[in-house]
């Protein structure tokens, strides 16, 4: 659900612009409104849970964002439908990053290469089909159905998830409140000025100054880490960590490349081809539907030779189909030969997704995987609203929405920028130390002050 939302929107918007109106900025704020407190409040998430109990605080986010469901839902205007977003972002923010530490408690450690593949997988293809899905449920229901679909999920897993999810903490649980408010500050600053930079325009005086104050927020944030903090909420020293630095540098540069170039292909297909949101989503499955075949298979191999070789075999394949498609596009090729193409784009975005959570929970010890998570979903969110502001900005540069050659003119540059961004991710990937990622033994035993993890409640007597 979480994932989903983040581009759920884009094909309901003409929808949502008929029935409550407002302007196209008024519009792009129900995109980015989502996008900026999701990607602001993932390291705060991740502190709470480390601070007050991973279960507790996933059970507090998936609450407020089914809440923040039923509101957007529900919105009178469309004022009231972005902060519903807003609300939703947050939930998510909290809910997403102790996905990752709740999967790693609950599965044995020599399966967890399976688990964190059939986790990263779904997960990619919720992004991937956001546009899709929400075509398919405005075309055939309302556009409120786009949020109204996650309530009974939300309701349903609830209690599920409050019988059955293992309670723990990190090994720092009081919480770094500086930090906190530097790097959401921070955060907030870069991301706004990102998702601000194309609409507003890159010299608007709000956008660099959000940029900037961001930018030295973050600077403020390394050196309160370094120097001052006691409990640190991002130890400055696992940067020093050659696998965590190397897989949050290729997640942000394989986010900044995939989410900017759905962003264009969805689009192109609209644009060029002729097709409805719907067609297009379809048209996308031989991309967007691999990581459900592939990702679990990868999990396993991964767990047999370990994360990096397939990690970097996944980018330069996206990379290369990101490629294919910028070329066929410039030979004006029919959907039948870039078919080929996007299926490469797929497998090589399931090859990704499927170790990338392996890697980045084995690179850190079990105390501190709440925090490495929060920061590869930040650094992931990032790269996301980075990839739509840089490609859109190439493609309106070179080219624009005038005519089919104008906007094969501007399509063909930005998506060459995303597979270079994708190819540089494999490049940092090759990076991780050889067979690191491999998790065959038992499990550490619990850091010394964490909490002891609570059994899940027994059934009730006569139930399995």
């Amino acid at each position: 659900m979480a994932g989903l939302d983040n581009l759920v929107v884009t094909t309901a918007l003409p929808a949502i612009r008929a029935d409550l109106g407002g302007a196209l900025a008024d519009l792009e704020w129900t995109v980015s409104a989502y996008t900026l407190t999701f990607a602001v409040l993932l390291m705060l998430g991740a502190a709470l849970g480390d601070r007050f109990g991973r279960r507790r605080m996933f059970l507090a986010g998936l609450t407020v964002f089914t809440l923040g469901s039923a509101a957007a839902a529900l919105a009178p205007n469309i004022g009231s439908l972005i902060a519903a977003r807003a609300v939703q972002g947050g939930g998510a923010a909290v809910m997403m990053p102790l996905t990752l530490t709740l999967l790693t408690a609950a599965v044995p450690a020599a399966r967890r290469g399976m688990a964190f593949g059939i986790w990263s997988g779904v997960g990619g293809l919720a992004v991937a089909t956001g546009p899709l899905i929400g075509g398919s449920l405005t075309e055939h229901f309302s556009w409120q159905w786009i949020f109204w679909v996650n309530v009974p999920v939300g309701l349903a897993l609830l209690p599920l998830a409050a019988r059955g999810l293992a309670e723990s903490r990190g090994e720092n649980p009081r919480l770094d409140v500086p930090g906190t408010v530097l790097v959401s500050g921070g955060l907030f600053g870069l991301v706004l000025g990102l998702v601000r930079g194309n609409p507003d325009g890159w010299t608007d005086p709000l956008v660099l100054g959000a940029l900037t104050a961001g930018a030295l927020l973050l600077l403020a944030f390394v050196v309160h880490e370094i120097r001052w903090a006691k409990r640190p909420m991002l130890p400055m020293r696992l940067f020093r960590n050659r696998a965590f630095s190397a897989v949050n540098s290729a997640s942000l540069l394989m986010y900044l490349g995939m989410f900017g170039s759905i962003f264009l292909i969805s689009q192109y297909f609209q644009g060029i081809g002729g097709y409805s949101p719907e067609e297009a989503g379809v048209r996308m499955l031989p991309w967007t539907a691999m990581p459900l075949l592939v990702a679990p298979l990868a999990g396993l191999l991964t767990d047999r030779i370990g994360g990096r070789p397939i990690v970097v075999a996944g980018l330069a394949l996206q990379a290369l189909g990101l490629l294919g498609v910028a070329l066929l596009a410039d030979h004006s090729a029919g959907y039948g030969q870039q078919v080929p193409v996007l299926v490469v784009c797929g497998i090589g975005m399931s090859l990704y997704f499927a170790p990338t959570a392996n890697l980045v929970m084995a690179s850190v010890g079990p105390g501190e995987q709440g925090i490495a998570s929060g920061a590869n979903n930040a650094m992931r969110e990032v790269g996301g609203a980075l990839g739509v502001a840089v490609l859109s900005a190439v493609f309106s540069a070179q080219g624009g929405y005038g005519s089919t050659a104008a906007f094969t003119d501007g399509f063909v540059p930005a998506l060459l920028v995303g597979a270079a961004a994708v190819a540089a991710g494999a490049l940092a990937a090759a990076l991780v130390p050889r067979r690191h990622g491999m998790r065959t033994t038992a499990p550490a035993a619990p850091v010394a002050g964490t909490a002891p993890a609570e059994r899940p409640l027994p059934a009730p007597a006569g139930r399995s």
